[in-house]
């Protein structure tokens, strides 16, 4: 059971805080908000009727908002850090201070009197609020081109631009998904097809990366036809090779 003291009810014990509150209610009521206060020699409950009661405004529609202002700089990623946590802010502010009003339920950055962002409050540390327009637009089309949407891409383009989205994205996806995005925007220069072929040759010779099929397309091997058949050539024997039975000798018995 929680008890609670207070100097002015000195050898008192209370169950909890809401009846020592009770007690302190009527303690000012009754007893402190009646005598003579030792400075205006009035009683104060007596100037509070006669003077500030009339003058008190009503309570707001909503409740107050606690507020927390901080100061924190813009990192070269468009990020402010908060409590372990991270709130994009336009890119033109890198560098800068910016003031954050922490709420209850969102964070708001400032620049002076300007706002230049609005972020619903994370959880808990570690977590992120990014909004994409606050990069630069080619930083932006990077997060917007997901690993999600690379494969629909490829999907469109062909089975090979397929397969190498596919395998590259497979082995640490956001470390690839620059050189996938890459490879993508040929299109935008050599047309689907093109890409296309350069892709299923470059999955047919096992090298399925950026810098490879832009040799390919470089050098229009895009164009050439696929081989039907990888030759393979002969295992040469070993000219040194010793028998095992040089390292095994057999144990007599």
């Amino acid at each position: 059971m929680h008890y609670v003291q207070r100097n002015f009810m000195a050898g008192q014990t209370f169950a909890d805080i809401v009846c020592a509150n009770l007690h302190l209610k009527n303690w000012i009521r009754e007893v402190a908000g009646v005598r003579e206060h030792g400075t205006t020699h009035e009683a104060p409950l007596k100037l509070f009727r006669e003077f500030e009661q009339a003058a008190l405004l009503g309570l707001p529609a909503e409740p107050f908002s606690l507020c927390e202002i901080r100061t924190a700089k813009v990192h070269p990623d468009c990020h402010v850090v908060v409590s372990g946590s991270f709130y994009s802010a336009p890119y033109v502010y890198v560098g800068q201070k910016l003031d954050v009003y922490v709420r209850e339920r969102v964070v708001e950055l400032y620049q002076g009197q300007k706002l230049v962002a609005t972020h619903v409050k994370c959880q808990k540390p570690g977590q992120w609020q990014t909004r994409p327009e606050h990069y630069p637009a080619h930083k932006a089309a990077f997060l917007e081109r997901t690993p999600d949407f690379c494969r629909q891409i490829a999907a469109r383009l062909g089975p090979g631009t397929s397969q190498v989205v596919a395998t590259l994205l497979s082995d640490r996806p956001l470390d690839r998904l620059r050189s996938v995005q890459a490879i993508l925007r040929l299109e935008e220069t050599v047309g689907p097809q093109r890409l296309e072929a350069a892709c299923a040759r470059a999955i047919y010779y096992g090298d399925p990366h950026y810098r490879r099929i832009k040799e390919i397309l470089n050098a229009a091997l895009d164009r050439e036809p696929l081989p039907t058949t990888i030759v393979s050539q002969p295992a040469l024997p070993h000219l040194f090779a010793r028998p095992t039975a040089d390292f095994f000798p057999q144990v007599r018995s």
